[in-house]
């Protein structure tokens, strides 16, 4: 599945290269809902700190979407259920901040015995050394590491998946 954390318009005019992580988040649920993969949305204190930015949440297709106040999204009841339920082990990572919700979630995953999978491009901070520090930890605890274009084709397996050239447009 993919998991969006926290993405909301308070942080737009705060998170480094912004513009470009939404556009790396957009292209992952894009490919999403071309490849039948479930899109998982989460707002941190969203009264505060706004919905998830439009760019993305005019993209979004099918998806389900918790509301939060610990920084985990599994501290959060309803998410832990809904990724029970959903039978998958792996979860492709996006969103912000590295070091705070991102990080704290995904070390969350780990400890719940899923492989979560960080699109480095999708995921921000307000600073970059935020960000590298954040990913750098979450890496060393046993996450993987990968980008928009590396997910993408690892989900098709080969050329000859019939889904390959549209997928093959997302990244042109």
């Amino acid at each position: 599945m993919l998991l969006i954390v926290d993405v909301q318009e308070k942080f737009r005019k705060h998170i480094h290269e912004f513009a470009g992580l939404v556009k790396a988040i957009t292209t992952m649920v894009e490919a999403s809902k071309i490849l039948d993969i479930p899109v998982v949305v989460t707002e941190q204190y969203p009264a505060g700190l706004g919905a998830t930015v439009s760019e993305i949440a005019n993209s979004l297709g099918a998806h389900k979407r918790f509301s939060k106040q610990a920084f985990s999204s599994c501290q959060q009841d309803d998410f832990l259920d809904y990724l029970k339920q959903s039978k998958r082990k792996q979860v492709i990572v996006c969103g912000i901040e590295s070091h705070v919700c991102v990080n704290q979630s995904v070390h969350d995953l780990i400890a719940f015995g899923y492989l979560p999978h960080l699109i480095v491009e999708a995921i921000g901070s307000r600073t970059i050394d935020n960000k590298k520090v954040g990913l750098q930890k979450m890496i060393q605890s046993g996450a993987i590491v990968s980008s928009v274009e590396m997910a993408l084709f690892e989900l098709l397996k080969d050329s000859d998946n019939e889904k390959f050239k549209v997928v093959q447009q997302l990244v042109k």
